[in-house]
């Protein structure tokens, strides 16, 4: 998302990624070809966040579309490192270009800086939109007038958020690799993943001496403390009852490592190494690296929400597999035709994509409200009950109408792709 780049910059990255056509015959001009599973993936991934974050129903859900409830996982859980790992990718790549280009490490790091912070700035002004409180007063508040759900609203927005991990994910990924060598990257890693790991469960916190036996407990664990006091209840995501944050700023530290092991995984993809051999080694590594995550859930459990080591070492395998397979069939195979093109187009705007299906969704689900069988509703739901609750089976009926979501901001990305309009931070 945060690495989305210009047409000029596609043109050198197309130098970086593409490999010459094996041939049999003699020597000709090599032919080099796009690897558009990047896009492909990206944009399954996008594609994917709104289709979960957008049904017509939160309480008729099929579950694979549901987060975890708490340890474990569902391809639901997937789709946020899916995204900071593809955003590690084009990090390699983006600066592997402007390097080529003749930026210094000066003017990469003022970039890299001023990316990290203005997606950090567009992820916070979404958790203030639409900047003043809707609905009614809260209980003990006598005086409700405009300027009060102004300043309610800004004394209780929300600091973090998926937008913001992700600026400060990008933002210290890129510092930490911009000099350094893949061994170092590899060291920063590893700390990053056994230190967190070593707070998480050695620290003692609140009434127990191991953080360990703290980690069932969403109120307790070292990090759910942290954001307590740093962030303070009332600026944390409201659906935790002001007791945990699963965009934190202590869990934001394995996120890092997230990024970087995308960087690691560019790297490769940016090697000259034929692709059939590129591909083969993404996806050994990513078996190695799920299998290695699924280990350390024995000790370590698997929680997106608190964003746990073996939890980067699972998602981020299972997203190296699941990007060799994109290219064994794209790149390799040349299995092509209107499915990559529906996830190229959403690959390439994955910002306009996110920003403004999460204002929509906003608008919708509890700021515009309609009439239905006598009674003020919001307006995501009077579409729901007319024309998907009224002829289908609940989880059909909620899943229908996250499809239609998904195909209206198709339509809106389609259009912008066809005039070239892409957004980049």
């Amino acid at each position: 998302m945060s690495t989305t780049l210009t047409p000029r910059e596609r043109q050198l990255e197309q130098q970086l990624v593409e490999t010459p056509a094996v041939e049999a015959a003699a020597p000709v001009p090599a032919r080099r070809e796009r690897l558009l599973s990047l896009d492909v993936f990206r944009g399954m991934t996008v594609a994917g966040m709104l289709l979960v974050n957008d049904p017509g129903s939160w309480g008729a859900i099929y579950p694979p579309l549901e987060h975890a409830e708490w340890h474990g996982w569902t391809p639901t859980d997937l789709i946020f490192p899916f995204f900071l790992f593809i955003v590690g990718i084009t990090t390699h790549l983006s600066t592997t270009v402007r390097r080529a280009k003749g930026d210094t490490d000066g003017e990469l790091v003022r970039q890299i800086v001023r990316r990290g912070a203005l997606i950090f700035l567009i992820g916070f002004l979404m958790s203030a939109f639409p900047f003043f409180q809707w609905g009614p007063a809260p209980d003990g508040v006598a005086s409700w007038t405009f300027i009060d759900r102004i300043a309610y609203r800004w004394d209780h927005v929300r600091i973090m958020g998926v937008l913001q991990r992700i600026g400060l994910a990008f933002l210290l990924c890129g510092l930490l690799t911009l000099r350094t060598t893949v061994r170092q990257q590899v060291v920063i890693v590893a700390a990053l993943l056994l230190g967190y790991w070593f707070a998480m469960t050695l620290i003692p916190v609140g009434p127990y001496e191991l953080g360990l036996h703290a980690l069932e407990d969403r109120a307790w664990n070292l990090s759910a403390i942290l954001d307590r006091a740093i962030l303070t209840p009332k600026h944390m995501w409201v659906g935790g009852d002001g007791k945990f944050d699963p965009e934190g700023l202590l869990s934001t530290i394995p996120a890092v490592g997230t990024a970087m092991l995308g960087v690691l995984a560019g790297r490769w993809l940016a090697s000259p190494r034929p692709l059939v051999e590129r591909v083969a080694g993404l996806f050994f590594a990513g078996a190695i690296g799920a299998m290695l995550g699924q280990m350390w859930h024995w000790s370590f459990p698997i929680n997106k929400s608190l964003w746990t080591s073996s939890y980067v070492l699972f998602a981020a395998g299972v997203a190296c597999t699941v990007l060799a397979v994109c290219m064994w069939l794209i790149d390799l195979h040349g299995v092509r035709g209107w499915w990559t093109k529906f996830f190229e187009i959403y690959g390439v705007n994955p910002m306009v994509a996110f920003v403004g299906s999460g204002v929509m969704a906003r608008l919708i689900y509890s700021i515009f409200k309609v009439t239905y069988d006598g009674r003020a509703i919001p307006l995501q739901a009077g579409i729901y009950r007319s024309l998907f609750a009224s002829w289908l089976a609940p989880v059909n009926a909620s899943l229908a109408f996250a499809v239609a979501f998904v195909l209206f901001w198709f339509v809106i990305l389609w259009a912008l792709y066809r005039k070239r309009i892409f957004l980049k931070v």
